[in-house]
Parts: structure tokens; C-alpha cells; sequence
């Protein structure tokens, strides 16, 4: 049974949200076999293809593909743990509910995201981190209107 006063809009964006976190881990995966073998708009590195690097260090070339599909995973999980539980807790109007559906996803990109402009792994931000960053916005909107739902 939902909060009194709780419409279904906002867990419901939070579930699309999450579902677009999941769609992203789906793409992060195929491309690790796929394509350029790197993440979205990552087409090279340093201008070395997926095919030159693994022809001069196989190993390191395995290793990236064993850590995006771990990552992809991660997020995969990340996204259906914060689809239930805004969907079964949140809707509630629970409240552990709702900073464990925020803070786990923030922790994630809090950690994630600095190191792409430090590091400079933002050649084409639009492709490589533009997905995410409209699934954050669906997903924000979604819990400030659960929030403003669970302050009243």
C-alpha cells in the first residue's frame, strides 16, 4: 500500500531511472565482446584499437574486459536493488527506503564520475556519459518528488 498521498510518479521515474542504469549495463557488457571493445564514446585509447592492444599485451587487453564486465554487473545490480526498493519501500513512504534508493547510486557516481575529467576519459562526454547522466536526472526528479510527498 503506497504512502498516503503518494502518487506513483515518483517511484515510478525512479524505476525508469534505474531501468535506464540497467539498459547502460546491458550496452557496457555487449561492447566489452563488441565494437570498439570499450565503453560508449570510447573508441580508442590514446588511439590504440581493442584489436593493437590485444595484439601487443593480450593480458592487459583481457583485464579491461574482465573489469567492464564486472563493472557492468555492478551496475546492473546497483539498478535493480534501487528499482525494488523504490518501488516496494519508497512507494511506502519509508524512509530507509528511500536514502538507501539515493544513496547507493550517488555513492556510485561519486566515486565514478570525478576520475573521468580528471583522468581525461571524456573525449565524446555526450556518448560515453550522457546516458547516465539523463538517467540521473529521470531518477533525481523521481525522488525529490517522493521526498516532497514524505515532508508533508
Amino acid at each position: 500500500m503506497a504512502k498516503q498521498g503518494m502518487s506513483s510518479t515518483g517511484p515510478g521515474l525512479m524505476v525508469i531511472g534505474a531501468a535506464l542504469f540497467a539498459l547502460y549495463a546491458v550496452v557496457f557488457f555487449f561492447r566489452s565482446f563488441m565494437g570498439t571493445g570499450f565503453e560508449l564514446g570510447v573508441d580508442t585509447l590514446n588511439g590504440v584499437t581493442r584489436d593493437q592492444l590485444n595484439a601487443v599485451n593480450p593480458a592487459i587487453y583481457a583485464y579491461i574486459t574482465h573489469l567492464h564486465v564486472a563493472v557492468a554487473g555492478f551496475i546492473a545490480s546497483t539498478a535493480l536493488a534501487v528499482a525494488a526498493i523504490a518501488w516496494y519501500s519508497v512507494r511506502k513512504g519509508e524512509w530507509w527506503g528511500w536514502w538507501s534508493a539515493v544513496i547507493a547510486p550517488v555513492l556510485a557516481l561519486a566515486v565514478a564520475i570525478p576520475l573521468h575529467y580528471a583522468g581525461g576519459f571524456t573525449v565524446d562526454w555526450v556518448t560515453h556519459l550522457g546516458p547516465i547522466y539523463v538517467a540521473t536526472v529521470i531518477y533525481v526528479v523521481g525522488a525529490l518528488l517522493c521526498l516532497k510527498t514524505m515532508m508533508a
